[in-house]
């Protein structure tokens, strides 16, 4: 996994193959590694995997981690390796940032292909009971840094209750190497605490909305929007898809299966298959 140097820090990223590139985006709390097992099924295409800044193998500067600052270092690192024309695939905040580039950058990609993720601001309604509740004590101060500081239980709970096939530890140490004290872990609270409901955090709500108006006009860009069943941990249910499927231009819909929200662990081969029919299918090459 080369590293480069971004801003004032570093960004790890994995990079094979050759040929038009695809890049895969995490969320919160994984890494690259979220796409292990997603990667092999891409076939013979230039596959580029990050770390966004704080988390993985990439640096931790001190930064407050909004949504604001990953954009900057995945700009800087976009730019710094001038990648143009690329196809996006984005999981949970790594799919709203695909959507954010995309939107601010739309001479430079092709397509964007995307699963579990932010497509809208949100207000209660769009989460479950146990899921507002638990957005609601992360940004309770001091209940917050308690549940996401204070050990690992946020990574524990991502990758095993957020997943139908739980990790064992020894799947879990790669998830679980990069958080290794309070300190480390800021950028998971960061993150946690910018779920965008009920109009807040209001900076980022109008940044969403900028890159929605994106999403309902680019009819040159397809779009791909992967779904799942199974789970009450899953962002995007039946009403988010019909959502989607109303206010983005060019979108195709694929069902991938039963899976929890962290679904690359649970459906890495569908995933896959679903990105590269839809990417020949539209001649992303």
């Amino acid at each position: 996994m080369p590293a480069l140097r971004v801003l004032d820090s570093t960004l790890y990223y994995e990079d094979t193959g050759s040929g038009t590139a695809f890049v895969l985006l995490h969320g919160n709390p994984g890494s690259s590694h979220v796409w292990r097992n997603v990667i092999p099924g891409l076939g013979a295409r230039r596959l580029l995997a990050p770390d966004l800044i704080g988390m993985g193998r990439s640096g931790k500067p001190d930064i407050a981690y909004r949504f604001d600052d990953h954009a900057r270092y995945l700009d800087a690192w976009f730019d710094a390796l001038r990648l143009d024309r690329v196809v996006l695939v984005g999981h949970d905040w790594g799919g709203a940032l695909a959507f954010d580039w995309a939107a601010r950058n739309p001479g430079r990609v092709l397509g964007v292909a995307f699963l579990e993720s932010i497509v809208k601001p949100m207000t209660g309604d769009d989460l479950s009971p146990q899921a507002r509740r638990r957005s609601e004590t992360i940004r309770t101060p001091g209940r917050g840094e308690e549940l996401v500081l204070d050990d690992d239980l946020f990574i524990r709970q991502a990758f095993t209750g957020g997943v139908l096939n739980p990790l064992d530890e020894a799947a879990l140490a790669p998830y679980l190497a990069p958080f290794p004290d309070a300190r480390s872990r800021l950028p998971l609270l960061a993150w946690a605490r910018q779920i965008p409901l009920d109009g807040e955090p209001a900076e980022l709500v109008t940044r969403i909305e900028a890159y929605d108006a994106w999403l309902a006009k680019s009819e040159d860009v397809p779009k791909l929007l992967m779904t799942f069943e199974g789970s009450p941990t899953l962002l995007i249910g039946p009403e988010t898809a019909t959502w989607c499927a109303t206010h983005m231009a060019a979108l195709e819909t694929v069902h991938c299966g039963t899976a929890g929200h962290h679904a690359p662990e649970d459906r890495p081969t569908e995933i896959a298959a679903a990105i590269s029919a839809w990417a020949d299918r539209r001649g992303l090459r």
